[in-house]
């Protein structure tokens, strides 16, 4: 299973967000579950550095499924914001396909 959380502080303001695991739906390089969360992940943190000044840090593990990715400022930008926003639909929705392979909470 992929857990996603997703961290907002006290204001309501992303601060970052872990994802980790396998989906497991089928086998390695075959798995569209895991392809999806991977593209909608790595696009946003991709597009936050090409398209944002805010600044950021992640670690990667390919082999445990792990990303972390956290802002290293407390505030962060209109932009960043939409972005992860929209991140987070895409996330919602493949949830709501795939259920039994994504756990997502914020």
């Amino acid at each position: 299973m992929i857990d996603i959380e997703i961290r907002k502080n006290d204001s309501g303001c992303y601060t970052g967000f872990t994802v980790k695991g396998h989906a497991g739906f089928a086998d390695s390089g075959s798995d569209i579950v895991c392809a999806a969360v991977s593209m909608l992940v790595i696009n946003t943190i991709n597009s936050i550095e090409k398209f944002t000044t805010d600044k950021f840090s992640v670690k990667n593990d390919e082999k445990k499924g792990l990303i972390e990715f956290e802002f290293t400022s407390d505030k962060i930008s209109p932009d960043s914001k939409l972005l992860l926003d929209t991140m987070c639909l895409g996330l919602s929705s493949a949830q709501e396909s795939y259920r039994q392979f994504i756990r997502l909470r914020v």
